[in-house]
């Protein structure tokens, strides 16, 4: 299932994106919680499915129009990977890591597919990072790699974007990494069920027609059943926490001569299944 949380900002409603419209969960079945993060809490994606495979025609809204916000509009946290890719780490001329690099983004950077990149006046240097996100299905702790699959609800597209000014001058990357609207992701949450193997991916993002990056997964240093493996010791999973693997090469800060993102540019992510993120970027009209 393709599963999307659409309306305005703030305001979204859990549906299914299918071939013939979006169906409004909450118009099919008023017992289910009104959130995809309290879906899977629930562990309700079962009645979901069963919605899904014969909808009304009463349940369905028309795609065409209907802004898609981020899937989960409200995790508990963003887990992200840094130097998780081995074609990454070559450009920077930096050793693999041994294990995982985990930083945070703020849920509050979170956008969907449509929704504009907004650039703060003090943040001259904005990049792109097209990566591979998973959203936690179930509570994990403690989770062996061999069953980590099981506590994984789905993937979708992200974009880690990242303010370079702020994350080297505070040297640490939460500020640089968390200016609203500096986490697209989207347009949809595919489920597990559909997706056996997240590690033979296409991967890659655009800034207008400029192809940025252009990667596979299978470049991943750490793996998704290693990476839920290695949180889920330190901390604990909750349904609807997103994990983003990490970002292969290409991202504009190590090219020569840099390449930073600018009002009135369109930014383009894709991994291959999983749909395509696209984001207008603008100038910040608030004071600075």
């Amino acid at each position: 299932m393709k599963l999307v949380s659409f309306g305005p900002a703030g305001e979204e409603r859990p549906g299914v994106l299918l071939e013939v419209g979006i169906l409004d969960l909450r118009a099919a079945d008023r017992s289910l919680p009104v959130s995809w993060r309290a879906i899977l809490a629930a562990d309700r994606l079962d009645a979901v499915r069963r919605l899904a495979s014969a909808p009304r025609p009463e349940w369905l809204q028309p795609a065409d129009g209907i802004r898609l916000g981020p899937p989960i509009p409200d995790p508990g946290k963003i887990v992200c990977i840094g130097l998780n890719y081995a074609d990454h780490a070559a450009e920077q001329n930096k050793p693999l890591p041994e294990t995982p690099l985990l930083f945070a983004k703020a849920p509050t950077a979170l956008c969907g597919s449509g929704d504009p990149i907004v650039l703060p006046s003090f943040e001259p240097r904005v990049d792109v990072e097209a990566e591979l996100a998973f959203v936690v299905g179930r509570r994990a702790r403690h989770v062996t790699a061999a069953r980590a699959f099981d506590f994984v609800a789905g993937y979708m597209c992200f974009n880690d974007v990242s303010g370079r000014k702020a994350q080297y001058e505070d040297k640490q990357w939460f500020r640089g990494k968390s200016f609203d609207t500096f986490a697209p992701c989207g347009p949809y949450l595919l489920t597990r069920d559909e997706l056996a193997d997240p590690h033979g991916l296409e991967i890659g993002s655009r800034v207008d027609d400029f192809v940025m990056q252009s990667s596979n997964t299978r470049q991943l240093v750490h793996t998704v059943p290693q990476l839920v493996a290695y949180i889920s010791r330190s901390m604990t999973l909750e349904p609807g926490d997103i994990v983003a693997t990490g970002t292969p090469a290409g991202v504009g800060v190590f090219r020569d001569p840099p390449v930073f993102l600018r009002p009135g540019q369109q930014v383009t992510v894709h991994v291959e299944r999983l749909g395509v993120l696209t984001n207008p970027v603008r100038a910040d009209s608030a004071p600075g």
